[in-house]
């Protein structure tokens, strides 16, 4: 089917528009099946764990060793995400999701695998979908336009719930009547056709002006980003705190299941259906919501939701009651997500994109991750129920958090602004020379001052956001009229990447800047070496580097 064929199926302003689009379309269905396959494992991993241990800390743990990765190596797998090519990062970490599964079948059914094995195994798939999750999700944006972002986003968010919706159910009957060993030889088969539909996307990478950043200072970039961003940090902050005091819903079902409805492997299955059909149901009213609510009231909303559904299955003894309330937590529980997801994708522009989303999965998964061994501990000194209901309490108090973390309004992502006119240089420099001091003298009426001052603090965070330090503005004692904003960047190369990394309201933040100069002659830049190391011969006898060594080489393009 041509995708002119399909824009007459899909509404162009629903949450189905991106599936009018080949590439993305077959990646989503090819997720569908391998969330399926992950849910199946999910239950027969947390189901084998309860038939080897009596430990409720130790069944939290298996939860704990699936998400851990996410919040140990997001920011790298982020970083790799944007240095490399997103289709051969997520085609690799689908082959190391699968070769863990696959290990796993082969233990489970030569009957090797021990509750340590299970976790270490576990702990190999999930860091398979970490170094994934940031690859896949960045790469969204180049599979459909700007526009369909947001309900491309809620899709991805959708197509992981449509399994969990019937994977747990498939789950506990495999686990009941063929077992656990079944279902991880299911996950790793369902990897598949994952694999194929990266492998079909002809990806056409965007050729870049400047070399790729190294790992450890990609890091470093994209975590002085998120330091400089005050809405990405809002965003973080509010789902870990969500993923710690939520988790124990998630990590507590095959107790709740066991314990508390006194049922099995079905049983198990059954609540973790209910919970991914509420998800399911949550994510397609995503639009809605957003239409309807500002971030921050929908957030709160969905935590005294949860709250209330977290206490009815508390206190509930009967599988129908337990069922509905799940339902009820697992919509809001997605509509949080989702919301917190599609704030971080619009707030970050697309060279930083990828390590951003590492950030938000850190701080979720691993929120989660962490309240699932606080649950599981707590579960095992207090009861489940007791653990519970604590859990529900904290969950209707975070809204309070709203008042100093408060979800900020973004309705678009952020355009990337026209590349600048390379800097005239006359010294030769390669692309280490550095650290590069850059001085902007600006004239300022008097009367300016205060505004000149209040807009270069905003011009402050996004420098830094950018890549530069030691930021600085000062105002001339002698002459009040001249202010000097001052920066440093790492390296020449450094300082060619910063220049250009801005977006369009930076850039126009920039131009405001600059409105307030006054006076005939232009504002001065200047750019200088701190300390000439490669400006300059070594020895007397070395010669000059030749204008050709400058960086960025006139013609040259890197892919």
């Amino acid at each position: 089917m041509t995708d002119s064929r399909n824009s007459r199926i899909f509404r162009a302003d629903g949450i189905t528009a991106p599936l009018q689009h080949v590439t993305f379309r077959r990646i989503w269905i090819a997720s569908v099946l391998a969330n399926l396959g992950a849910l199946i494992r999910s239950v027969g991993a947390a189901w084998a764990m309860t038939q080897m241990t009596s430990s409720a800390d130790k069944v939290a743990l298996v939860q704990t060793a699936l998400l851990l990765p996410v919040m140990l190596i997001s920011m790298p797998a982020g970083a790799i995400a944007d240095m490399y090519d997103r289709r051969v990062v997520a085609l690799i970490s689908v082959a190391i999701s699968f070769a863990g599964a696959t290990a796993l079948t082969t233990l489970a059914w030569v009957g090797l695998v021990t509750p340590n094995m299970l976790l270490a195994l576990c702990f190999v798939v999930g860091s398979g979908m970490a170094l994934m999750d940031p690859a896949s999700q960045s790469s969204v944006s180049e599979q459909v336009p700007l526009k369909t972002l947001p309900a491309a986003i809620a899709l991805n968010s959708i197509s992981y719930n449509i399994a969990r919706s019937v994977g747990p159910a498939i789950g506990g009957i495999l686990v009941a009547t063929a077992g656990a060993a079944t279902s991880f030889a299911v996950n790793a088969l369902l990897y598949l056709p994952l694999m194929l539909a990266l492998f079909l996307w002809k990806r056409i990478p965007e050729p870049a002006h400047l070399p790729p950043e190294t790992l450890n200072r990609a890091i470093v970039t994209g975590i002085r980003y998120i330091v400089n961003s005050p809405s990405i940090k809002v965003v973080l902050g509010r789902s870990m705190v969500t993923g710690v005091i939520g988790g124990g819903i998630v990590a507590l079902m095959p107790l709740v299941a066991r314990d508390l409805l006194q049922g099995g492997a079905q049983t198990y299955g059954t609540m973790l259906s209910a919970f991914g059909l509420g998800a399911v149901i949550g994510a397609l009213n995503i639009t809605q919501v957003r239409k309807r609510l500002s971030g921050e009231a929908a957030i709160r909303a969905c935590a005294l939701s949860m709250g209330g559904a977290i206490t009815a299955v508390a206190l509930s003894r009967e599988p129908m009651l337990t069922a509905i309330a799940l339902f009820l937590a697992g919509a809001v529980w997605m509509i949080a997500w989702a919301l917190f997801n599609i704030g971080v994708q619009l707030s970050a522009p697309r060279w930083v994109a990828g390590r951003a989303l590492a950030a938000y999965q850190a701080a979720g998964s691993g929120g989660i991750a962490v309240g699932s061994w606080v649950w599981g501990s707590l579960a095992d000194a207090t009861g489940v129920q007791t653990a519970l209901l604590m859990s529900a309490g904290l969950m209707l108090a975070s809204p309070l958090l709203g008042f100093w973390l408060r979800i900020p309004r973004v309705s678009t992502r952020e355009e990337d602004a026209e590349m600048l006119a390379d800097p005239e240089v006359r010294v030769a420099l390669s692309a280490r020379s550095g650290p590069l001091v850059v001085e902007i003298e600006y004239r300022i009426a008097s009367e300016d001052a205060r505004a000149f001052h209040n807009v270069m603090q905003d011009v402050q965070l996004f420098r830094q956001r950018s890549g530069a330090y030691g930021w600085s503005i000062a105002r001339d004692v002698a002459d009040p009229e001249l202010w000097t904003e001052r920066y440093h960047c790492p390296t020449w190369l450094d300082y060619l990447r910063q220049r250009n990394r801005s977006t369009k309201s930076e850039r126009a933040l920039d131009e405001t800047a600059a409105a307030f100069h006054i006076g005939p002659q232009p504002m001065r830049v200047r750019r200088m070496l701190e300390r000439p190391f490669g400006s300059v011969r070594r020895r007397e006898d070395e010669r000059e580097r030749a204008a050709k060594d400058v960086m960025p080489r006139s013609g040259t393009a890197w892919s």
